[in-house]
């Protein structure tokens, strides 16, 4: 176990108290004095999601009535910056020690101890609400939900289905990728049917190359995933493992050789080649930021594979091109994908990279006007983003870099 932790805190009136200076010692020492569980947040320094639990739910009076006497919370940074202060610095011994120990890979995760130091409990990912925050805390307090506890009981050879399938869903929402392939994987050897929506979820977390399970389901069966996990599901999947094995794996970041490539993809996968040399082109170009060589190929790919991608993924790439790209026929025809992505769902994201793309074609009325609908759809805070592009847009100020 870790000798000394040398942890801080950000002062609060109200709120979350985090304790600073304390070494694991005296840690465990008041956790146990005052019958407390311990709380650490780990997180990295350009965290974003940790960026906002610090000042969106740590603050809150709620957050603090609920934690302020149950726990002894810390912070600790588990990667390494330039701006690192001193005592950031004095943490690094530390903070390996805790990733090593807890196949700590993602941030924020959240680990919970007893007063003893002994782990309970581990969760991972931006919570949106206060009240979220507090009922994910609440699952630490249940042995039968306890992460820790659950992983131990599954070494000592607990493998009934409930017990599987509820410690399946407790290692996903841990991020712990050490153990999540075996768990999952026997999970889903209890189960008949894989073509429904949690099974082939799950398989999803533990497809990452052509030799597991799921890529020749992803593969052979692309038209009954995706009538249950909807358009492109499965193509995406396959599709990325084979570019990534066949190309990224192969070339190293040089430029591939398109010949050879098709040669041997036409052979592995005669009925798939064509799409995946697409897909493998705008791919490569993006990987390596050429965007001259990306807008043509991303424009080529969409126009005979568009009726595969999910309206995401169109979205996603017509925001590639809107801020990279400076060709205006590359730039019309991102804004048509980007219409059609939000047709069925309203969504005001993809709303607002429709009036990104139009303004950057200099249809500054129209981008407005349909910034402006995107706005009326949120609420709250998210409102600020929208308002501040409109602003941008009404003053001729660039919205993108």
């Amino acid at each position: 176990m870790l000798a000394l932790i040398p942890l801080f805190a950000y002062a609060q009136k109200k709120g979350v108290r985090f304790d600073t200076g304390l070494s694991w010692t005296e840690i465990r020492e008041k956790a146990k004095a005052e019958n407390k569980f311990i709380f650490i947040h780990c997180y990295t320094s350009n965290c974003g999601p940790s960026s906002y639990m610090n000042t969106a739910i740590y603050p809150t009076e709620e957050a603090g009535n609920f934690m302020n006497d149950k726990f002894i919370s810390i912070k600790l940074q588990i990667d390494r910056s330039n701006e690192d202060n001193e005592r950031v610095r004095s943490q690094y011994q530390y903070a390996d020690e805790i990733i090593k120990q807890y196949n700590v890979t993602a941030s924020p995760t959240y680990l919970i101890f007893d007063r003893d130091g002994r782990p309970l409990h581990r969760y991972a990912g931006q919570l949106q609400t206060t009240e979220e925050f507090i009922e994910k805390i609440k699952t630490a307090f249940n042995p039968s939900s306890q992460y820790f506890v659950m992983l131990d009981e599954y070494k000592a050879g607990k493998k009934d289905t409930a017990f599987l399938h509820s410690l399946a869903k407790a290692v996903i929402a841990a991020y712990d990728m050490t153990n999540i392939t075996s768990i999952v994987n026997d999970y889903l050897n209890t189960q008949q049917d894989l073509f429904i929506p949690e099974n082939l979820a799950l398989l999803g977390w533990v497809t990452h190359t052509s030799r597991d399970r799921g890529f020749p389901i992803m593969l052979n069966y692309p038209d009954k995933v995706n009538e249950v996990m909807g358009k492109g599901y499965a193509e995406k999947m396959s599709y990325h493992i084979i570019v990534a094995e066949e190309i990224h794996e192969r070339y190293k970041g040089e430029e591939p050789d398109w010949d050879a490539i098709t040669a041997v993809l036409t052979k592995k996968y005669p009925d798939r080649a064509a799409e995946i040399i697409a897909m493998a082109k705008f791919s490569f170009y993006r990987y390596k930021k050429d965007w001259e060589n990306f807008q043509f190929a991303i424009v080529r790919y969409m126009k005979d594979y568009e009726a595969r991608v999910s309206p995401e993924d169109a979205n996603n790439y017509a925001w590639m091109v809107f801020e990279n790209c400076n060709n205006s026929t590359c730039l019309v025809e991102a804004s048509k994908w980007s219409k059609r992505s939000f047709k069925d769902n309203n969504n005001p994201g993809f709303i607002d990279t429709y009036a990104n793309i139009l303004y950057k074609l200099g249809k500054r009325k129209k981008a407005i006007e349909w910034e402006k609908k995107a706005m009326s759809l949120v609420f709250g805070p998210d409102k600020k983003a929208f308002e501040e592009t409109i602003e941008k847009m009404k003053k001729g100020v660039k919205t993108w870099n």
